[in-house]
């Protein structure tokens, strides 16, 4: 989602200024598909590829910047500089990607999930808020939202009190 809706400035600046090492740290040119996780405040660099991935279109249509153009333009010898880049775009709306997954779409598929990328798609959700976002992306992908019924949680002892409120 854009804008992180969890990420304060601090953390924020540090994946920047990670992914900035990286990118130059293996020489690239262009754009740069780096895969993070957070846990109690420690980053995780998961993976880092010098190409592009489909979160770039994602990116580039929640943020107004072409960004393909860019990369190209800058692997065709052009400079940062040369770019006229914005120092950042924060957009005012939120957007969410949501990947379509084949088993809500075809019978028979296999649905259990794995490391691997099985997506036969992507959607975008976008609105002025977080839940709403949420919700056209997963309209989107095909997930019909449930507006009653129960649902069943099972937790660890001791996620059960985060376990309340993230149900809530």
């Amino acid at each position: 989602m854009l804008p992180p809706q969890d990420a304060g400035p601090r953390l924020v600046a540090e994946l920047e200024d990670q992914t900035a090492a990286i990118a130059a740290g293996i020489g690239a040119v262009g754009l740069v598909n780096v895969q993070y996780a957070v846990q109690d405040g420690r980053v995780f660099v998961l993976e880092a590829n010098p190409r592009a991935s489909r979160t770039v279109p994602f990116v580039a249509k929640a943020t107004g910047v072409p960004l393909v153009r860019h990369a190209v333009r800058l692997m065709l010898g052009e400079t940062l500089a040369d770019l006229d880049l914005p120092d950042r775009v924060v957009p005012r709306h939120v957007a969410v990607k949501e990947a379509v997954l084949p088993f809500s779409r075809f019978t028979g598929a296999d649905s259990v999930l794995g490391p691997e990328m099985r997506a036969t798609g992507e959607v975008m959700g976008v609105a002025g808020s977080f839940p709403a976002a949420f919700a056209k992306a997963q309209r989107g992908a095909g997930a019909a939202l449930p507006t009653s019924g129960t649902v069943a949680i099972s937790t660890r002892n001791e996620d059960k009190p985060r376990a309340v409120a993230l149900c809530r």
